[in-house]
């Protein structure tokens, strides 16, 4: 109410401080009505019935708190699983090499050498006990945790319900099982990829959903925007997070603090991205040639994860030489659960067809461990083919230039093994779904709905590349073909089809 003198800018604030200025200027509300309002009954007035019905309910978990945001940023958040392997991995072994992991010596070896070697002295340790040795009855003392010392007070709290010991016991790489073969994987899609993409395609039956791709390092400085991309709508059953780094430090202390913070049931590592902005750097495709640091980033993360790890990667850096056959062995004995294989090398990126024989051949070598094919899935035919390779499962991506994004009904054709001639109103009516989705998720205040609008011309760039199923001369419709200018059967899907951004705008 006229409080620009209070302002440290004073009359030079370009910001309105006067709420009754603002409101005489603002432009007119969009529609009739409010989409939060309408769902959840709360706005600037309360359906008091609607609202209760969500009272105490999170739709989205996974969101970044004040005070882990400030231990972030202030250098406060403690690693102590991922420093213990850190500090391992740079002590020097007697066999003359550099600091690392000793060959010849599992991840579980290692930490019952650690836990039972009484000359560093960690027998009296209470993270690593003494165990009696067999045939002997344990001490009555060492099954009790030390009570108080000195003259401190014994609490007035006490413990109900079982103890465990995943302190001290960690899960071993078989026991971190990731039940997902046979199923439908939409793949962690940069920019396009996010919540309400993500709840479009699970309506339409994707299995297994996966987050944007996370820079370790903006989510170990406590970045919003990065770490954005990890929320988890409530009707994603099957969820994980894909994380991009270049060194083990990083990507161990990533993957703790992830433990720890939120919910996921699997972490993939990605070894797939082309780009050369992450090329360059050595993460993505970079870590198929830099094996040492690798091995060190997935043995790292593997041992502060209490979910299962996976990686995808791509058939190698250069076009006409694959290399992916002989890491996935690799890939195995570290400890990952599963590997994805994208059927295309670097150089290729997104064009020519993906190679199928060969993700057929690396399937084979993969088991047991699973692993699933990406490429070039357009239809339930192309899925079918694609099983009968001996993959796991398959991932569905972007596919330029088809895929989950020109089709998010692809889920629901596999699964019903048909063709969906879908029209263009049933897809106008997906669009106002993802527009609500986008102003539930985003706001409906003017940066909700102008981040909204992006997303949607992000999206629409995509599905303008859809052919109907009424149109096609022959089923289905391939990758590399493209096209003329057509007319389409109503003025809506002729709308649809063009690659006009003034086209985009006007749906």
């Amino acid at each position: 109410k006229g409080c620009a003198e209070k302002c440290y800018f004073g009359p030079r604030c370009r910001f309105l401080h006067d709420v009754g200025e603002y409101m005489a200027a603002k432009p007119a509300d969009l529609g009739r009505s409010c989409v939060l309002f309408e769902t959840f009954g709360y706005q600037n007035i309360v359906n008091a019935d609607l609202a209760k019905q969500w009272e105490g309910k999170s739709l989205v978990r996974n969101n970044l708190s004040k005070d882990l945001q400030h231990q972030l940023r202030k250098r406060k958040f403690i690693f102590k699983k991922a420093d213990e392997y850190l500090r391992a991995l740079a002590k020097p072994h007697g066999d003359g090499g550099k600091g690392g992991k000793a060959k010849g010596c599992s991840t579980e070896e290692q930490e019952v050498s650690n836990c039972t070697t009484p000359q560093e002295g960690l027998g009296d340790s209470p993270e690593c006990p003494v165990l009696p040795e067999r045939g002997e009855d344990p001490k009555p003392d060492a099954l009790q945790s030390p009570g108080p010392t000195g003259g401190e007070e014994a609490s007035s709290v006490k413990t109900v319900g079982p103890v465990t010991d995943e302190d001290i016991v960690k899960l071993r790489s078989c026991e971190k099982k990731l039940e997902i073969q046979g199923k439908l994987y939409l793949a962690p899609l940069t920019t396009c990829g996010n919540l309400p993409f993500r709840r479009i395609c699970k309506r339409f039956g994707a299995d297994v959903t996966c987050g944007e791709m996370a820079v370790c390092t903006n989510l170990l400085q406590g970045q919003s925007s990065e770490w954005a991309l990890l929320k988890r709508h409530h009707t994603e059953d099957i969820f994980g997070v894909q994380l991009e780094g270049a060194f083990p430090d990083t990507m161990t202390k990533c993957a703790e603090l992830l433990n720890q913070t939120i919910e996921v049931d699997f972490v993939d590592i990605n070894v797939g991205c082309p780009i050369d902005l992450v090329y360059k750097k050595g993460g993505g495709c970079a870590l198929m040639t830099r094996s040492n640091k690798f091995e060190q980033i997935v043995r790292g993360m593997n041992s502060v994860l209490d979910v299962p790890l996976t990686v995808k990667i791509r058939t190698g850096v250069q076009e006409k030489i694959n290399v992916a056959h002989k890491i996935i062995p690799k890939i195995r004995e570290w400890g990952a659960s599963m590997v994805t294989l994208h059927g295309r090398s670097r150089e290729q990126r997104y064009t020519r067809s993906a190679d199928w024989d060969y993700i057929a051949e690396c399937a084979k070598i993969a088991s047991p461990m699973p692993l699933f094919g990406n490429g070039d899935i357009l239809s339930y035919e192309d899925a079918n083919r694609a099983m009968q390779m001996g993959v796991s499962g398959i991932m569905i991506a972007r596919q330029v230039p088809v895929g989950a994004l020109i089709k998010p009904w692809l889920f629901t054709e596999i699964k019903e093994q048909r063709h969906w001639d879908i029209s263009s109103s049933e897809r106008f009516d997906i669009l106002k779904d993802f527009t609500n989705y986008g102003l539930e998720h985003w706001g409906s205040d003017t940066q909700g709905v102008e981040k909204t609008r992006k997303f949607l011309l992000e999206w629409l760039s995509f599905l303008c590349r859809y052919i109907p199923v009424g149109l096609l001369e022959h089923l289905p419709q391939k990758i590399n073909e493209r096209p003329p200018y057509y007319m389409g059967r109503d003025y809506l899907e002729t709308l649809m089809a063009s690659q006009n951004v003034d086209d985009w705008i006007k749906i």
